[in-house]
């Protein structure tokens, strides 16, 4: 009976290495690992939920009078694409939406983070962004002048690039 579990042992022992062996990683030359490609792309989806204690604009003119807005809170989903576009393609998307500049003209591949249009897709008001303040006060007054909020922030359409110089 032992002999049988050692023998049993020894063979899984066996193929594990095996099995290892056969999906281990080897090096690739440069050459080669410019034909590999893949899926491109990444997606990126956030539902936020940010509370900032307060911000407070003070005059220095007019003996340091100022203004709290308190507790503001921005919330919502906001979801974003990640892909690699080519510099002849970024510069193509320059060129059409005006932006002009040596600055804006990288030689090099570019990263574009999209909010994507998705202008045939209806959201719910509750998935778009929201900001709101919960009070505004003044000087060191807690008596409050009300509140307010900005509701249904849409960026889709809204994109970002980032490439190196």
């Amino acid at each position: 009976m032992k002999l049988q579990l050692i023998k049993k042992t020894a063979i899984a022992a066996a193929l594990s290495v095996v099995a290892m062996a056969a999906s281990a990683m080897t090096p690739m030359q440069d050459d080669s690992l410019s034909q590999v490609s893949g899926q491109d792309g990444v997606s990126i989806a956030a539902n936020l939920n940010v509370d900032i204690g307060s911000f407070q604009y003070t005059n220095t003119t007019d003996n340091n009078a100022n203004i709290n807005f308190n507790h503001i809170k921005a919330n919502g989903l906001i979801a974003a694409t990640i892909d690699v576009i080519s510099g002849t393609t970024f510069g193509a998307i320059r060129t059409a939406s005006g932006v002009s500049g040596d600055f804006f003209n990288p030689a090099s591949d570019v990263v574009q983070i999209a909010i994507p249009a998705a202008t045939h897709v209806s959201l719910p008001a509750p998935a778009l962004l929201s900001v709101s303040v919960d009070s505004v006060t003044m000087g060191g007054s807690t008596a409050s002048f009300g509140k307010m909020a900005m509701n249904q922030i849409d960026l889709r359409g809204t994109s970002v690039w980032m490439w190196a110089h």
